[in-house]
């Protein structure tokens, strides 16, 4: 079979790497280098934490395992994969007790979740006072752009194509099948499937695909400190993320996370707001996070910015990623809307769609998927969007 992806980011990388490795045809299709969209505007979360049970949390968890079979294929040096684990703090009583029963859930659903009384102990650096919180052992951490290009170099070792520069205008096809994908340019990629892994720009790709999405920006930011001894042990944030990521609130949110880097810098976020593609810098923003994150880690005070950067993530109004074939448009397979949990949910992502694809199971992934994320929950009965 002949598939052709669109985007080249890290859904669309981990797309291939399975695909190719399954060995279909591949050819990878983006206007813009690799990574360079919402995956290189992340931190590379891997978690489980931030689930409530269903079926976000069923793909985030053969993710977790397929990202380790990533690494030990790769090398996990490739893409800094690195098992450091989650620490969720609660900052009253009334939240711990939130904490532990949405932890309860988890666990119920075969997530690791350990109640933490000390975190102190946890964390040696973190603020005084807080009443505890709850440790995620299976939460990871990877650096998305390189994890994006090495899933890409061993899909091109599978026999795969990438095309950079170029972007995916319309689909071919004769006797009501897909033949092909044109180009902006004029050319025709011969294909029996594309996939739509634009991100961001999911919901414009599936109008040109003749299956349109509503897939919308979410900006969000991340604040970068310099180099420093390692002082974060873990990926630590506060228990009203989860909450926040979950809303549909178009203002701004903002929830503190932070975590260190092997080269030392640590990582702070996050904010989300619905402000379209506006890519303004909000030096509000930026006071907040960092707020934030003193008050979480007080030692951040006397420490340097370096950096702050930002990107859209892109979210569906339900919150679920758009995982599945598209019944209006035969051939057409989308892969998009996994707003800010695309790193950790790509590699799950890449085998559905290799199974739904080849018909059959494909590294644990049953290619009738999950149903609450194929795209027909956005159709109505008669076929057309909701």
């Amino acid at each position: 079979m002949k598939v052709v992806i669109v985007g080249a980011g890290i859904i669309g990388a981990a797309c291939a790497f399975h695909a190719a490795s399954a060995g279909l045809d591949v050819t990878v299709l983006d206007r813009g280098p690799v990574g360079a969209g919402t995956t290189s505007r992340g931190e590379g979360n891997v978690l489980l934490s931030d689930k409530e049970p269903g079926p976000e949390l069923e793909l985030a968890r053969l993710s977790r395992t397929l990202w380790d079979e990533a690494g030990a294929e790769l090398g996990p040096e490739t893409f800094e994969l690195q098992a450091k684990g989650g620490l969720v703090v609660a900052s009253t009583l009334e939240g711990l007790t939130a904490l532990g029963a949405f932890a309860a859930r988890q666990r119920a659903a075969g997530v690791r979740a350990e109640p933490v009384d000390e975190v102190a102990e946890w964390e040696p650096h973190i603020a005084p006072g807080l009443p505890g919180g709850v440790s995620y052992p299976q939460d990871a951490q990877v650096q998305p752009v390189l994890a994006a290009a090495a899933l890409l170099r061993a899909a091109v070792r599978h026999g795969a194509r990438l095309l950079t520069g170029e972007a995916a205008a319309a689909v071919t096809g004769r006797g009501g099948r897909l033949t092909g994908v044109r180009t902006a340019d004029g050319r025709v990629l011969p294909a029996e499937a594309v996939v739509n892994a634009a991100g961001t720009w999911g919901g414009e790709l599936g109008r040109r695909l003749g299956a349109p999405l509503t897939v919308l920006p979410r900006r969000g930011f991340v604040l970068v400190t310099q180099p420093l001894p390692r002082m974060i042990r873990h990926k630590v944030y506060s228990a009203d993320y989860v909450a926040n990521v979950a809303s549909s609130g178009a203002g701004l949110e903002t929830s503190c996370v932070v975590e260190g880097t092997p080269g030392g810098t640590v990582l702070i976020g996050a904010s989300r707001e619905r402000v379209g593609f506006d890519p303004a810098l909000d030096p509000a923003v930026v006071a907040r996070l960092a707020a934030g994150a003193c008050g979480l880690f007080p030692f951040l005070r006397d420490v340097q910015l370096i950096r702050a950067y930002r990107g859209f993530r892109p979210y569906c109004p339900d919150h679920l990623p758009v995982i599945g074939p598209d019944p209006r448009a035969p051939g057409v397979v989308h892969a998009c809307g996994h707003e800010g949990a695309g790193i950790g949910l790509a590699p799950a992502t890449g085998a559905l769609v290799t199974a739904q694809l080849l018909g059959r199971p494909w590294r644990g992934a049953d290619p009738a998927g999950y149903p609450a994320l194929l795209p027909d929950r956005f159709l109505t009965s008669g076929g057309a969007p909701r």
